[in-house]
């Protein structure tokens, strides 16, 4: 089972519902052949996201969407997978959804930067719900 953790929920209004966002890590994760571990999601301000993506990416300014993953396995014998953490700021963001299954895809060691574009490929498929 995949267990999604939110937090920083008043800083998105408009937020799809926790029910939605773990409908959307679901699809992703199952796009990936992934059907259990737990991941992380937090709404932040520009500044919050502004200092991740300079301390991680050293790139200046907020983005959308970082994906923090872990190495995927359990701390102990019948411990959950750690997947990673979303991180997403939502007034740079024009699509929650679409940020959540990024992160997602991303987590599940996808990368955009580096792929002939079948990570957006596959988004675009989770988003539209042609995976199951």
């Amino acid at each position: 089972m995949l267990e999604v953790e939110v937090f920083g929920e008043r800083l998105a209004p408009g937020a799809p519902a926790r029910e939605e966002i773990r409908r959307l890590c679901e699809l992703a994760a199952a796009s990936r052949s992934t059907e259990d571990g737990h991941v992380a999601i937090e709404f932040v301000s520009a500044e919050r996201i502004g200092e991740l993506n300079r301390e991680h990416r050293g790139k200046d300014g907020p983005t959308d969407v970082l994906s923090f993953p872990i190495d995927g396995a359990g701390s102990g014998a019948g411990e959950q997978r750690e997947l990673g953490d979303i991180v997403i700021c939502p007034s740079h963001t024009a699509d929650l959804g679409e940020a959540i299954v990024h992160g997602m895809l991303h987590l599940l060691g996808m990368d955009h930067e580096t792929d002939d574009g079948e990570m957006l490929a596959l988004q675009d498929r989770v988003l539209r719900g042609a995976v199951r």
